[in-house]
C-alpha cells in the first residue's frame, strides 16, 4: 500500500468559503487517510525540494559539530524543549508504558516494532516557531530560542523552513476539519500561539549504521499534527489504524503529515495518534553506500516539526465528536499539562533537576 499524495495547490488557491466538490473531496481524503492511516502525503508549492536541501544541509554541518560543541546548546532545566537533546536522552515510549509492551506480544511478529536495548541514539535540535502568548501557565514550554555560535545564517534558514512548515500544517488542518465535518477554523483556531517545534533529528549512520539500528523507537507523537520534509537516508516506518506495518516513500518535493496525541483528543479517537519507529534497514544501508561513494554526509537528519494546540488551550473532543461513545475517554485538560505529562512518561522532563 502506498499513502496517497495530497496536492495543496488547489486548495491554496480558492478565494472564498465556498467550496466547490472538487475542493470537498479532496478534504473528504484528507480526513478518510488521516482516519485510515494516520499518515499522509502532501505537495505543498510553498515548501520546495531546494528548500528542505538547504535545511538539511545547515543541520548536517551542525551535527557533525565535536560533542562538546553541541552540548554548549543543552537546555535540560527546560524539558530539552529548547536546544539541543543530546543521544542517548530520547526513551521510547515501548520501553517505559507496561500497556504498550502487552499490546505489542499480541501484535503478529511480522508486525512487531523493532525492539530497542535503551534510550534513542540520535540528537535532536529544538527551535521555536511562531509567536508565543505574553501570559501563560507553560512559560517553559514557550522558552526562547537557542542560537548556536558559528552559524549565521542559523535563525534565517530555520524560521524560514519552520514557517512554511506550519502553513503546510494549517492548510491540511483546515481540510481535515472540513472533512470531519466540523467548522473550518476548529483546529486552527486553536493552534494560535502553539509552541510549535522545528525538531530535526541527528542520527550518526558512522557509529550506528548497522541494520537493524533502532534510532527513535516504537511510539507516538504527543502533539497534534507532525510534518517531515523528505529525509536523505529512509527508515521511517508507520502502523497503519488495522495493524499493518508499512515502510514510508516520501516522494521528492513531498511532506509526510503525522497525526498526533493532540488531534486524537480533540476527535475522540477517531483520528488516532499514528505509530511510527525509525530503523537502519536495507534501504538506509544502501543510502549508506551511495553517500559513502559520492563522500557525502553520513548524519541521518530527519527535517520534523511538531505543531501544537496552544498550551493554555483545552483539549476535549469538538462538535459532533463530543457525543461519541468514546468521548468520556478524552477528559477536558490544557494542553500544556497534557504536554508536560507526557514529556514527564518519556524522560524528557524527569531530566529536570536531576
Amino acid at each position: 500500500m502506498e499513502l496517497p499524495v495530497i496536492d495543496l495547490a488547489p486548495y491554496l488557491e480558492i478565494c472564498s468559503d465556498e467550496l466547490d466538490s472538487h475542493i470537498k473531496s479532496m478534504c473528504l481524503e484528507v480526513s478518510r487517510t488521516l482516519r485510515e492511516t494516520g499518515a499522509l502525503l502532501v505537495k505543498d508549492p510553498r515548501c520546495t525540494a531546494e528548500d528542505n536541501d538547504k535545511f538539511i544541509d545547515m543541520m548536517e554541518k551542525y551535527f557533525q559539530q565535536p560533542e562538546e560543541f553541541k552540548r554548549l546548546q543543552e537546555r535540560p532545566h527546560l524539558h530539552y524543549q529548547v536546544g539541543v537533546t543530546p543521544e542517548g536522552v530520547e526513551v521510547p515510549r515501548s520501553l517505559v508504558d507496561e500497556e504498550m509492551k502487552e499490546k505489542l506480544k499480541a501484535m503478529p511478529k511480522e508486525y512487531q516494532p523493532s525492539s530497542p536495548s535503551g534510550p534513542d541514539p540520535k540528537w535532536r535540535y529544538m527551535w521555536r516557531v511562531g509567536p508565543r502568548p505574553k501570559i501563560t501557565r507553560f512559560k517553559e514550554l514557550n522558552s526562547e530560542p537557542v542560537i548556536p555560535e558559528g552559524f549565521p545564517e542559523w535563525k534565517c534558514t530555520m524560521d524560514s523552513w519552520g514557517y512554511k512548515m506550519i502553513s503546510a500544517v494549517e492548510s491540511v488542518a483546515e481540510m481535515a476539519a472540513i472533512g470531519f465535518g466540523l467548522s473550518k477554523d476548529a483546529f486552527t483556531s486553536l493552534m494560535q500561539q502553539g509552541p510549535h517545534l522545528l525538531a530535526p533529528t541527528g542520527s550518526d549512520l558512522r557509529r550506528y549504521g548497522k541494520e537493524g539500528t533502532v534510532f527513535a523507537g516504537y511510539h507516538y507523537d504527543l502533539n497534534f499534527l507532525t510534518v517531515h520534509g523528505r529525509s536523505r537516508f529512509p527508515g521511517l516506518s508507520i502502523w497503519l489504524r488495522n495493524g499493518l506495518k508499512m515502510e514510508v516513500k516520501v516522494p521528492v518535493g513531498c511532506l509526510l503529515i503525522q497525526a498526533g496525541k493532540q488531534i486524537e483528543w480533540l476527535t475522540a479517537g477517531e483520528c488516532m495518534a499514528g505509530m511510527h519507529e525509525v530503523v537502519v534497514t536495507n534501504r538506509t544501508t544502501d543510502a549508506i553506500k551511495r553517500a559513502l561513494e559520492q563522500n557525502c554526509s553520513l548524519w541521518r537528519v530527519s527535517s520534523t516539526l511538531f505543531a501544537h494546540i496552544a498550551s493554555d488551550a483545552v483539549l476535549k473532543p469538538l462538535g459532533h465528536f463530543s457525543d461519541s461513545s468514546l468521548a468520556s475517554k478524552y477528559p477536558p485538560i490544557s494542553a500544556g499539562e497534557y504536554v508536560e505529562q507526557e514529556l514527564a512518561v518519556i524522560n524528557l522532563k524527569g531530566n529536570k533537576g536531576a
